[in-house]
Parts: structure tokens; C-alpha cells; sequence
């Protein structure tokens, strides 16, 4: 696995960050486009909440006829089932969890970080969350699934079994189906993760409503004042 750093977008606080929020983006994008969320978020003037948006490697992308995009893992197929290439999903949590040991060194604990993520980024996000052996502030989940679809992770975290998990999900997403998001919100209950669902009326996409939403959920898990 590689041990190259990944290019990132970093947004600081007015005052020195004291949390983090690392937040993966969607197939084919970068973190160019998710970091404009940041303002839209209307959080506290002095928040100290550092958000990182790390930029996926470029590789070839199965379903898009092996077009070379910014991806998290390949995509082998729309089959829910067989959709996730777990070597590359493997990989990608290696990528993350090194992100999380440069907050960790520059002071930050893994207690006030949150993993999030918008479709194959979310992907990533839930499954190293989920499986991350300390215990961090909360996994947020947009518009994706669980990479191995019908079953959670193995090697799950005991340190992060209550950690807060926020779901959204569109209500006609033609991307990433909302039954994929209820697969995977179906096993978090069963285990009794501290689980939110929320959907909107949208496509693969962002809802206004949803950014408010989310700017509540960081709110209480990062205890903003």
C-alpha cells in the first residue's frame, strides 16, 4: 500500500482547531467539491472545527470503461453486490487512517474527529469508521453503502460500537439506490449503532435542507458552542 500522503484542501478556524472533520469526496470529483459546504455550513464565528478534503489517487474505473478518474476504489460493476473492489477499499482506509494519525500528531484526538463522506467517499468513511480502533466523534454517511452490501465490515471496532453515524440519503437517487442506504441503516440498527437516517428529495445529490441537517449533527457531536 502506499505510503504517499494524500493532496488535500485544508480550511482552519479563526481560532487554532481543537477537532477535524475529514470529509471524502464522490467518484470523479475532488475535494474541490465539497469544500465550498464549509461556509454554507453557518457554523459558529470562533468554531475550532479544521476540515480536511482529501483528493482521491487517479485510477481506472471499471464501469466508466476504464476511463482514469479520481476514485476511491474500483467500481467493478452496478451490481450492489459485487460493486466495490475491496482491495482498493482496503487501500483507501490505509489512506484515511493515515490522515487520522496526522491530526492525532498535530494534537487533535481521535475523539474529536469525524469521518464523513458523499457517495463512494461515504463508502470509505463508514467502513474505516467503523472498523477504527480508537474511539472518534462520529461517522457521516451520504448517499452511500456498505462495501460488502448485505453484511457490516468484519473487524469491527469495539471503541466506536456507540460511536454517532448520521445517514442522508436521496429519495430518488439514481446513483447509489435509497435501498442501498437502508441495507446498510438495517444492519447499523441491528447492531444498535447510534444511528440517524434522514432522506430528501433529491437525486445523487445535496439538499439544502440536508446542509443544515448536518451543520446540526457536527454541532452535537463536536460539542461547538
Amino acid at each position: 500500500m502506499s505510503a504517499v500522503p494524500l493532496e488535500r484542501i485544508t480550511i482552519e478556524p479563526n481560532l487554532p482547531a481543537t477537532a477535524c472533520v475529514i470529509w471524502l469526496h464522490g467518484l470523479g470529483d475532488s475535494g474541490a467539491g465539497f469544500s465550498p459546504i464549509v461556509p454554507e455550513l453557518a457554523l459558529p464565528k470562533n468554531h475550532t472545527v479544521r476540515f480536511v478534503f482529501p483528493h482521491a489517487p487517479e485510477q481506472a474505473v471499471t464501469i466508466n470503461q476504464g476511463y482514469v478518474m479520481r476514485s476511491w476504489y474500483d467500481i467493478k460493476s452496478m451490481d450492489l453486490h459485487n460493486r466495490a473492489d475491496m482491495d482498493g477499499v482496503l487501500e483507501s482506509e490505509a489512506k484515511v487512517k493515515a490522515l487520522i494519525a496526522e491530526q492525532i500528531s498535530a494534537g487533535i484526538p481521535a475523539s474529536s474527529i469525524i469521518l464523513a463522506g458523499f457517495s463512494q467517499g461515504g463508502v470509505v468513511s463508514m467502513f474505516t469508521g467503523l472498523r477504527y480502533p480508537e474511539k472518534l466523534a462520529g461517522i457521516m454517511a451520504l448517499s452511500c453503502y456498505l462495501p460488502n452490501a448485505d453484511a457490516l465490515p468484519e473487524q469491527l471496532s469495539a471503541a466506536n460500537s456507540n460511536t454517532a453515524i448520521l445517514q442522508q440519503h436521496g429519495d430518488n437517487d439514481d446513483v447509489v439506490p435509497l435501498s442501498a442506504g437502508k441495507m446498510a441503516n438495517s444492519l447499523l440498527k441491528a447492531k444498535d449503532y447510534p444511528v440517524k437516517w434522514q432522506t430528501y428529495p433529491m437525486a445523487h445529490s445535496v439538499h439544502p435542507t440536508q446542509i443544515r441537517d448536518i451543520a446540526t449533527w457536527l454541532v452535537a457531536c463536536l460539542n461547538i458552542a
